[in-house]
């Protein structure tokens, strides 16, 4: 939290979270182009605000793209304003439609970054294993993980639905994985499904997960996906640095706000 608030206590870094709130996903020399500041500086003003996780980057080619994390500013609002408003402030969902809109043409949706205890190897597997995905998401991964398989997102109660399904895409133990991300229950698919991303990124002596999911069908699926994944992540987190899941599954903290 301290690392939050010297972020946010410079105009030019509150001032380059405006800029991202209003249009995401912007490479620096469009961030560059908002303020009368030489490249360098705005450079070392994006890496205080990573370093703090308020924004988050994806590399796209040779562009590497900015997004605005919404998680931090959350964690104050919970901590600072909620208890003294009534009524009470809407959720992580809807500080993320306010501060995530964004030109959904070619962008992603929702980009969600954690730091991990752990080396790249055990975070893939803990991704693609069947029987450590049961563990902490409640349901089993089951593919052969190469590019054009199928995958499966199994319920473990032995009754062989899948509620998530798709195509492997991408495979590249163990830094990438991507992935179609498709409700076998609708009839009718999308031309164009959902995709999910996971770069999974060393970083100094632990490892830098970036979850990114695009072309979600709407603002209700982005308020899901929102809730879903940093609920996943967190589990799959402790799993790999303890040992053991959550007490109770993050999830089911978040039910009354599925509603």
């Amino acid at each position: 939290m301290d690392k939050v608030f010297r972020a946010l206590a410079d105009p030019s870094r509150r001032r380059l979270l405006d800029s991202l709130r209003e249009r995401d996903g912007q490479t620096l020399g469009q961030l560059c182009g908002q303020l009368a500041m030489a490249r360098q500086s705005v450079t070392q003003h994006l890496a205080v605000l990573e370093e703090a996780n308020l924004i988050s980057t994806v590399r796209r080619s040779r562009e590497k793209l900015h997004f605005l994390n919404p998680v931090p500013i959350y964690d104050i609002q919970q901590r600072w304003l909620a208890p003294f408003e009534q009524p009470r402030l809407r959720t992580l969902a809807a500080i993320k439609k306010s501060a995530e809109e964004r030109d959904m043409t070619d962008k992603p949706t929702f980009v969600y970054v954690t730091y991990i205890h752990s080396t790249p190897e055990r975070v893939w597997q803990a991704l693609t294993d069947a029987d450590l995905t049961a563990r902490y998401w409640g349901h089993s991964n089951v593919s052969d993980w190469q590019p054009g398989s199928t995958w499966e997102h199994l319920r473990t109660d032995g009754s062989g639905i899948s509620d998530v399904g798709g195509k492997v895409l991408t495979a590249e133990p163990p830094r990438r994985l991507v992935v179609t991300f498709e409700d076998p229950a609708v009839e009718v698919q999308p031309a164009v499904p959902s995709t999910v991303t996971f770069e999974i990124e060393p970083w100094q002596e632990i490892v830098r997960l970036t979850v990114t999911q695009e072309n979600l069908a709407d603002e209700e699926a982005l308020r899901m996906v929102s809730l879903g994944w940093p609920a996943v992540m967190a589990n799959l987190k402790s799993l790999l640095e303890t040992g053991h899941v959550l007490p109770q599954a993050p999830w089911e903290m978040y039910a009354d706000q599925l509603r």
